[in-house]
């Protein structure tokens, strides 16, 4: 499993993260994770058949060392061998993710932070492009 990472960006409050990818054809599941060094405040985790979970989309945050509270959306727009969009949003509140079918997964941002400046790609896909703005 390869895996990209981003340090020493700048993703802050009100900003919109635009990620573009390729889905492995033969793919289990994929990750974004968005947060700092150690502690992830977003992760995305689009899960084909991973973990116990087929056609699932789970975010979560990781803080102190440890996994917190999963959520489980129930819209699974992503498909094998196919090209995906994500969009992120967030504040101090909440991260809004948008689905490549234009559902939005609203997650707290439990470390209420305004900036973050890493994020780590890995699994199944293939990265084309990252665009913050």
């Amino acid at each position: 499993m390869t895996a990209v990472v981003m340090k020493n960006m700048s993703f802050k409050a009100g900003q919109t993260m635009t990620i573009t990818g390729m889905v492995n054809p033969n793919a289990t599941n994929f990750a974004i994770n968005i947060g700092h060094e150690q502690d992830i405040a977003l992760h995305v985790n689009p899960r084909f058949d991973a973990h116990g979970d087929q056609r699932t989309v789970v975010c979560n945050s990781y803080q102190g060392g440890k996994w917190c509270e999963e959520v489980r959306d129930s819209s699974f727009p992503f498909q094998l061998g196919k090209e995906f969009k994500v969009i992120i949003t967030f504040n101090a509140q909440e991260f809004q993710v948008s689905l490549p079918d234009g559902s939005v997964v609203r997650f707290p941002n439990r470390l209420g932070d305004t900036k973050y400046r890493h994020m780590k790609f890995e699994g199944d896909a293939r990265i084309q492009a990252i665009e913050i703005k």
